[in-house]
Order: structure tokens, then sequence, then C-alpha cells
């Protein structure tokens, strides 16, 4: 694996920390971007990289998201992620999940995580028995923070209608989702409870046709959903899926979805803004799991939670505002605005 700093995601990072352990077979890396607002607070990825490479520039683009996303929800916390390289067969033990544990646990609460893509509440559950440094667990702490997301990306979408559609009635709207899990299914439950009509993706087919007909919907393959005839798309699946050619396909007005690090380089950002398409920030409105599962922060309770979600419309907005006043992309406003925010 090529050294960390020589990767064009290292941004001055406070922690890369490779983890290995030959008895469960753990392969982890552990990122700390920044804890200047608090402990850096981020969820842990089971994924299968073909390249180790790629899950080095996953925990860094990860890591700085999270630091963006916790300050422009002005939450008190830094950003951090982890990511645990799965073999092809995506083998997960207890003591893999106990080896893990016990590297977050040394870190002393400097790095809070979470659950994220490949791991479950019961994964979640399974770390707290080793460290008390896990937020999001069942009961008290909310459990699965996909339904809080997937409600911060609706009210995003809605804003994202009405700056580019003029129009805060989702009756009618085409919007496509592409990835239908957690995030996606419950923001395509919201959006047909609104009205809205919906094409649906998944890597997964049949949970995409499945839902497709339980929505009134339509499934579509994967490679076709960013460039269907659709008002909005919203990428709720991985990262890195807005490029140079997806961006050019795209015929919606908007993009506004749950994913994490959509902009395969970030120049993506300028070549959406140059074709009129409105792009609402990933770590802006997606902000409402780790919104959820921070109460282990600080004790709030759901309605407080979902006051702190109703902001994200109004922090969007704000960034499209900057945006069209200075002709910068929003990505890049977006930026600028978390930077200043954690001394950067």
């Amino acid at each position: 694996m090529a050294a960390f700093w020589n990767e064009a995601d290292f941004d001055e990072h406070e922690l890369v920390q490779l983890v290995t352990d030959r008895e469960s077979g753990l392969t982890a890396i552990i990122a700390v971007h920044s804890t200047h607002l608090g402990p850096a607070a981020g969820g842990t990825r089971f994924w299968h990289y073909a390249n180790p490479g790629d899950a080095m520039r996953d925990a860094l683009r990860l890591s700085r998201g999270m630091s963006y996303k916790n300050a422009m929800a002005s939450l008190p916390a830094g950003g951090g992620k982890a990511v645990i390289l799965a073999d092809q067969a995506r083998t997960k033990t207890p003591e893999l999940l106990a080896a893990f544990a016990r590297a977050v646990d040394q870190l002393a609460g400097r790095y809070i995580t979470a659950q994220d893509v490949g791991m479950s509440e019961q994964d979640m559950v399974a770390l707290s028995a080793v460290t008390p440094h896990v937020a999001g667990l069942p009961g008290r702490q909310g459990g699965d923070p996909g339904p809080f997301t997937a409600r911060g990306v609706y009210l995003g979408v809605v804003a994202a209608a009405m700056r580019a559609l003029g129009t805060a009635d989702m009756a009618g709207v085409r919007v496509a989702i592409q990835g239908v899990g957690s995030v996606g299914g419950g923001l395509a439950r919201h959006l047909a409870a609104a009205g809205a009509s919906l094409v649906l993706a998944d890597v997964d087919s049949a949970r995409a046709k499945a839902l497709a007909d339980e929505l009134g919907a339509i499934a579509v393959p994967t490679d076709e959903v960013l460039a269907a005839d659709v008002d909005i798309v919203a990428p709720c699946a991985l990262g890195a899926i807005l490029t140079e050619q997806s961006v050019a396909a795209i015929r919606a007005r908007a993009v506004a979805g749950g994913a994490n690090n959509q902009l395969a380089t970030g120049a993506e950002g300028r070549m959406l803004l140059d074709r009129g398409i409105l792009y609402a920030p990933d770590y802006v409105i997606n902000a409402g799991g780790i919104v959820s599962v921070l109460r282990h922060i600080d004790g709030a309770d759901d309605d407080a939670i979902n006051a702190r979600i109703d902001l994200i419309p109004g922090r969007l907005e704000a960034i499209w505002e900057e945006s069209a006043r200075t002709g910068e992309p929003a990505n890049a406003v977006a930026d600028r605005m978390a930077q200043q925010l954690i001394g950067r």
C-alpha cells in the first residue's frame, strides 16, 4: 500500500493508522482528519477492495468528509472514518470485530465509530462489548441512523426542487434514486408518499424491483439511472459516481442524494455548474445520520435530533446563494465554509 502522505486526498490528517491482527485476519485503516471541534466521529465501513489503495483513499476522503459534515451540521465533533478490508467472501467473525474494537479503544476516545456500509447494529453492539467509543447503538442511542439520514436527504431534495424547479410540491416531480438500501429506500418512501414519480436502481436488482413494485415506481439497471429522463437524480449508493462521463450524461436539473463523496475528483462540481445542474453537497444533505448517532455525545432526544435535521435545507440554500453570488461551484463553497469552521 502506497504511503498515505503521497495520496492526493491526504489533507494534514491528524492520524492515519493501519491496523492488522494476524490471528483474526483483520486489516483496517482508521483515519482521524480533525479533532478541532471535538472527538473525531464517523462510521466504520466493511468492504472488499480489489485494490488496497482504494481502501486508503476511501478512509482519507471519508474522514475529511466527516470533518466537513460535522462542522456544517454544528456538531461538537471532528471527523474520522475507519474501513475494514474484507476478503472477497466478506468474512466477518467475532474475533475480527473484537480486534478492530481493541484498535478503536486504544485511541481512548479520540475516534468514535458508528455504523456504515457493511456493518450492522449487531456489529456495533459487538464492538461496544470491547470499547465504549461506539455511537448509534440500539435503544437510547437510536440504533440505525439510516432513517434519519433518509429524512434529511428528503428535505434536501425538496429544497433542490424548490431551487431548480420552482416548486416544493413533489407531486409529479421525477426523481431517479441510485441505491435503495436503508437511505435510498427510505428516501424513496418519503418521495412516494409526497407523490413523486420514481425511477429506482440498485446493484441488487431484485431489491430495486421489489421496492418499485411496492411504490409504483420503475426499476432500471444501475448503469442507466444517472442518465434517466428525470428532474432530480439522487445518488444513494457508494461514492465517486459523478465523473466527467456521467455528468455529461445527466439530464436532470439537480443532483441531490445521500451517497458520500459523490464527486470523483472534485472538478465535477464545476462541470455540473457549467451545465446548469444544481448540486447539493453530499456531506451537507446527508448529515441526518451523524446528527442522530452523535446523541452519544450530548444526549439529544429524537425531537432535538429532528430539529437539527430540519436545518439542512437552510444550509443548502445558503450554499446555493453563495454559489450564485460568487460563481463558485456549490462543493467549493461548502468546503470553504467547513474549512473555516475547523480552522483549516
